[in-house]
């Protein structure tokens, strides 16, 4: 999919067409070849990687799937769901890693081997309950993670809906982590976890738009 330069990455998350992959005017004058069509779908500032979807910040990975925020990492290929990740190379078939750092040559190991990940809860209309929860008074906090039962930003009422399943996910991951995935698992309306780092207006405009756009693909 062709790459286009955008202004900003809000103007980018508002792209018509969201396959198409984005960069800053800043990224295409430090890399010139942010323009060659590698076989990328959706992903934001990456260089040189090829057949990634979904992903921000890498470079020279390949058949990766919805990473974000993660940074000089490189050689990567068939990673998936990973977040917060840095300087990551020669990783092969990870998945749901987070806040890795440092890592060289790694290879998911089998499912036999290793303690089973935490379930993902689903939550039902996940973007119609996050906005009836935020537009109570002072619900909505993006500062902060979590403030109280009644204040969380828009990750913390993710995780805070999903109940102790939410809660179990987050204690053994990130609250970030955790709440991308309970977002995916229960829509396929997508949320990219920048989202989570927006100010209250812009979260509380993106969060108006995810539970417009679900209410509309329910049956009438």
């Amino acid at each position: 999919m062709k790459t286009q330069i955008f202004k900003s990455f809000s103007d980018f998350s508002n792209r018509e067409n969201k396959e198409v992959n984005g960069v800053t005017q800043e990224f295409a004058d430090n890399n010139p070849s942010w323009a060659e069509e590698k076989n990328n779908k959706g992903c934001w500032n990456c260089s040189d990687c090829s057949g990634c979807s979904d992903c921000s910040g890498c470079s020279r990975c390949s058949d990766c799937s919805d990473c974000s925020g993660c940074s000089r990492c490189s050689d990567c290929s068939d990673c998936s769901d990973c977040s917060d990740c840095s300087d990551c190379s020669d990783c092969s078939r990870c998945s749901h890693c987070s806040h890795c750092s440092n890592i060289f040559k790694v290879v998911r190991v089998e499912k036999n081997e290793i303690p089973a990940f935490p379930e993902i809860p689903v939550i039902e209309n996940i973007h119609q309950s996050i906005l009836a929860a935020v537009e109570n008074k002072n619900a909505l906090d993006m500062s902060i993670w979590h403030t109280c039962d009644t204040t969380h930003c828009r990750a913390g009422w993710v995780v805070f809906l999903a109940g102790e399943a939410g809660k179990k996910l987050e204690s053994q991951t990130s609250t970030q982590f955790a709440a991308m995935q309970i977002y995916k698992k229960s829509s396929p309306i997508r949320v990219m976890p920048v989202r989570f780092f927006d100010d209250n207006e812009k979260a509380m405009a993106d969060i108006i738009r995810c539970a417009e756009e679900e209410k509309a693909l329910q049956p009438s």
